[in-house]
């Protein structure tokens, strides 16, 4: 953590309430990009941005800077959204079709890079995009949301490991499942190419 960062905590957790509108603008886009990943939906997304950021006011005092400011935030953020569809099991998980939103503007999300601009290449890529899509909302809870941190949010096992307060041999150990998950769901689809 900056030293900047350090005497805004501080600040914040004294009940300063401009110091904390800093912190929520130093991390604002980088929870929001998470969230969108996670529910794949702008106004959703929206919501727990609020929740995330009124949780985190509420609980600053409880923070002690074992670990990144960034790394706290994401845990709040990640717990709300995990709290919401344990309750309802109605919020989307990745669209890997949302563009990620930046301060610079909108970047279209590509994961299954175009291998040839071929209007036929365009249209197998769209539609393993779509399988792809599906095969993640398949995917239990707990195996999806490493997957996301990990693979979409392009987070380390450490970063992983401290959001979610698990083992780094947990984190290991989703992803693998996730990722074999995925690839079963999706070699039909290579053998039929």
């Amino acid at each position: 953590m900056s030293a900047n960062e350090q005497i805004l905590v501080e600040k914040s957790q004294n009940g300063d309430t401009r110091a904390f509108e800093q912190l929520i603008k130093m991390h604002e886009q980088k929870i929001y990009n998470l969230l969108l990943n996670m529910t794949g939906n702008k106004a959703v997304s929206e919501d727990f941005l609020q929740e995330t950021f009124l949780n985190a006011w509420q609980k600053i005092k409880s923070f002690r800077g074992n670990s990144e400011f960034s790394t706290w935030l994401y845990r709040i953020a990640v717990n709300a959204v995990l709290m919401k569809r344990r309750k309802r099991k109605t919020v989307r998980t990745v669209s890997m079709d949302a563009p990620i939103i930046t301060e610079k503007g909108e970047i279209k999300r590509d994961f299954a890079d175009d291998w040839s601009k071929s209007p036929t290449a365009t249209s197998e890529n769209t539609e393993l995009k779509n399988k792809l899509n599906k095969a993640i909302e398949l995917l239990p809870e707990k195996y999806k949301t490493v997957l996301v941190l990990r693979d979409v949010e392009n987070m380390s096992n450490e970063e992983v490991q401290k959001i979610l307060k698990i083992s780094l041999p947990s984190v290991k150990s989703r992803l693998h499942r996730a990722r074999l998950f995925l690839r079963g769901k999706l070699s039909g689809y290579f053998r039929g190419h």
